[in-house]
C-alpha cells in the first residue's frame, strides 16, 4: 500500500498497548487492553499496536481478541525479523478486518554489536528475510530500531531494501530518546533525498522522551515530511515514555499555520481517553500535565482570571471543550435520575451498555448519599473504576479498620471475601498500619503471599466529602500486579485497590493452570 493522496494527512499510531503497557508499572489485564482498544477506536486514532505477539502467550491473546474486536483503526502485532514471531503475529491478526506486521531490526552500531552480534550485511540480509515473509501475510511496516544512531549510509540502504522487500510504512525511530528537533528535521529531510523510491511509502516516526523532547522531536519530523506518528496516551512507555499523542495531536490542530497538517483524531475524546489509560494502569495524571491535566485549563492568579472572563483568548490558546474538558462540572445530585447520568456520561465521552449503566448507577446511588454534591471527576472515577475493573474469583462483603489508638495496640483490619463458587472467609490482621493490616487479612483469607511495592492516593474532587482514590503496586507469589480503588474512604479504597490485584493474580493462576493443562 502507498501513499494516499492527501499529503497533508497525518496518521495517529498508537502503540500504548504495546510500548506504553510494557513498560514497568503500567501492565493492564485483558479486559483492560479491550477497554483501552475500544477507547482508542472511539478517538479515531489511524494505527493500533494490539501488542508483541510472540512475547508471551497472553500477548497473543490480547493481540487477537482486540482484532477479533475492535472495528475502525488497523490492528497492529510487532514481531522480530525472526520467522517464529512473524508466523506468530500473523495468526494472533487473522481476525482483523485491516491488519498490519510491523517487523523491526536494530541497526545502530552499539546495537548490532553489543545486543545483536551481527554485521552490517547480516542485519541486512534479516531485514530484507522478515519484511518478505511478513508481506505473504499483510500489509508491513519496517523499523529500524535505534534508527537515529544509525550511520546514514546504512539507514538509507536498509530503508531502501525493506521498500524492495515489500515495506509500505517505514518507521525511523529514536528509540533512546537522543533526537534533538534540529537533527530530526535534518535526517527525515536527508533520508527523502537520499532514498530510492521513498516517495512511494509512509515516512514514520517513533519518538521516546528521556531528554523530554519526544513531541517536538515528533513535529520536527512531521515537517521534514513524515506522515505518520508513533505515540501514547499520557506518553506512556519505556524509561520516560514516549510521544503523549494528546500533546502532538493537539499542537498539530492548534498550530496548523505552522504545520499546514491534519490527523483524523476525535479531539473531544482525548481527556476521557486520557483518564482512562490512568484509571486502568493506577497511574495518576500529573495535575500539570499539558492537555489533560487537572491545571491545563485552570486560572488561579487574579491577572490571568481577569483576563479569561473578559475573553477567554486572553490566557487559552484551545478550548477545553476542544479536548473533552467541560467548563462547568457541578450538576447531577442524589436526586439525579439514569437518564441525567447516562446523558452527561455520553457528553464526558463514555458510551455505556446496558449493564454498564446497572454498575454505574448502583456505584453513583451509594456515592451520592454521602456527598453533598456530584461533580464531573466523580462520575468519571465511578465509570472507570467500574469499567476498568479487572473481574476475577473475590469480593469484598465485610470490611472493619481500628487505627493505633495512643500507641498501645497495633491497627487492625477484619474482612469477610466471599468467593464466586460459593463461601466465604473471615479474617483479621494486623499490622503497622490499616493497609498493612488489610493485606496481612487479605494474605490469610487467599493464601497469597503480598508485598506492596508502592501506594499513592489523591483526592478526585472538591470538598471535605471528596472521593479519594488508590493506585497500589503490589507483588502476589512474586508477580507484579497493579490495582485501583475509589472510595470516600481512602482505607477502603485501598482495601478496593488490593482486591484488583488479588482478583488479577487469581485469574492469572487460573489461566496459568488452565494453559498447563491443555
Amino acid at each position: 500500500m502507498g501513499v494516499e493522496g492527501d499529503s497533508n494527512r497525518v496518521y495517529i499510531f498508537d502503540t500504548t498497548l504495546r510500548d506504553g503497557e510494557q513498560s514497568p508499572g503500567f501492565s493492564m489485564s485483558m479486559g483492560q487492553k479491550l477497554r483501552v482498544a475500544r477507547a482508542l477506536a472511539d478517538l479515531k486514532v489511524d494505527i493500533i499496536e494490539a501488542g508483541f505477539p510472540a512475547a508471551s502467550p497472553g500477548d497473543f491473546e490480547a493481540v487477537r481478541a482486540v482484532a477479533s474486536e475492535v472495528e475502525g483503526p488497523v490492528i497492529a502485532g510487532l514481531c522480530r525479523t525472526v520467522p517464529g514471531d512473524i508466523e506468530r503475529a500473523a495468526r494472533a491478526l487473522e481476525p482483523a478486518a485491516r491488519s498490519r506486521i510491523h517487523v523491526f531490526i536494530a541497526t545502530s552500531p552499539i546495537h548490532r554489536e553489543r545486543k545483536l552480534c551481527m554485521s552490517r550485511d547480516k542485519v541486512l540480509r534479516e531485514a530484507v528475510r522478515g519484511v518478505e515473509l511478513a508481506a505473504a501475510c499483510a500489509e508491513v511496516e519496517f523499523s529500524a530500531e535505534d534508527g537515529i544512531r544509525t550511520e546514514r549510509e546504512f539507514l538509507a540502504e536498509v530503508l531502501q531494501a525493506a521498500i524492495e522487500a515489500g515495506a509500505s510504512t517505514l518507521n525511523i525511530p529514536d528509540t533512546v530518546g537522543y533526537s534533538t528537533p534540529a537533527d530530526m528535521y535534518d535526517l527525515f529531510s536527508w533520508l527523502r533525498e537520499n532514498v530510492p523510491g521513498i516517495d512511494g511509502v509512509r515516512i514514520s516516526t517513533h519518538c521516546h522522551d528521556d531528554l523530554g523532547l519526544a513531541v517536538a522531536n515528533s513535529l520536527a519530523a512531521v515537517e521534514a515530511g513524515a506522515r505518520q506518528i508513533e505515540c501514547t496516551i499520557n506518553g506512556i512507555g519505556e524509561r520516560a515514555g514516549n510521544c503523549a499523542l494528546e500533546e502532538v495531536v493537539m499542537a498539530l490542530h492548534t498550530r496548523a499555520d505552522r504545520f499546514g497538517c491534519r490527523t483524523g483524531i476525535e479531539t473531544r475524546r482525548l481527556a476521557a481517553a486520557s483518564h482512562l489509560v490512568a484509571a486502568v494502569t493506577g497511574n495518576f495524571v500529573p495535575r500539570n500535565k499539558a492537555i489533560v491535566g487537572e491545571n491545563a485549563f485552570a486560572h488561579e492568579a487574579g491577572i490571568h482570571q481577569h483576563g479569561v472572563l473578559a475573553d477567554r483568548k486572553t490566557y487559552e490558546i484551545m478550548r477545553p471543550a476542544d479536548v473533552g474538558v467541560r467548563d462547568s462540572e457541578l450538576v447531577l445530585g442524589k436526586h439525579s435520575g439514569r437518564h441525567a447520568v447516562v446523558d452527561r456520561a455520553r457528553q464526558m465521552g463514555y458510551e455505556l451498555d446496558d449493564a454498564e449503566t446497572d454498575a454505574v448507577m448502583e456505584r453513583f446511588k451509594q456515592l451520592a448519599d454521602r456527598k453533598k454534591r456530584i461533580f464531573d471527576s466523580d462520575l468519571e472515577a465511578i465509570i472507570n473504576g467500574r469499567q476498568a475493573g479487572t473481574a476475577g474469583p473475590w469480593s469484598l462483603a465485610w470490611l472493619s479498620v481500628v487505627s493505633r489508638i495512643n500507641g498501645e495496640s497495633f491497627p487492625t483490619a477484619s474482612l469477610t471475601l466471599a468467593h464466586q463458587q460459593g463461601g466465604t472467609s473471615t479474617q483479621t490482621g494486623e499490622g503497622d498500619g490499616p493497609v498493612d493490616a488489610i493485606v496481612h487479612a487479605l494474605e490469610k483469607a487467599t493464601g497469597m503471599n503480598i508485598e506492596v511495592l508502592s501506594l499513592a492516593m489523591r483526592s478526585i474532587s472538591l470538598g471535605e466529602d471528596a472521593q479519594g482514590e488508590a493506585s497500589l503496586r503490589a507483588k502476589v507469589d512474586g508477580v507484579e500486579y497493579g490495582g485501583h480503588g475509589l472510595s470516600t474512604d481512602i482505607v477502603a479504597a485501598c482495601a478496593e485497590a488490593l482486591l484488583e490485584i488479588v482478583n488479577r493474580a487469581s485469574s492469572a493462576s487460573e489461566r496459568y493452570l488452565q494453559s498447563s493443562a491443555a
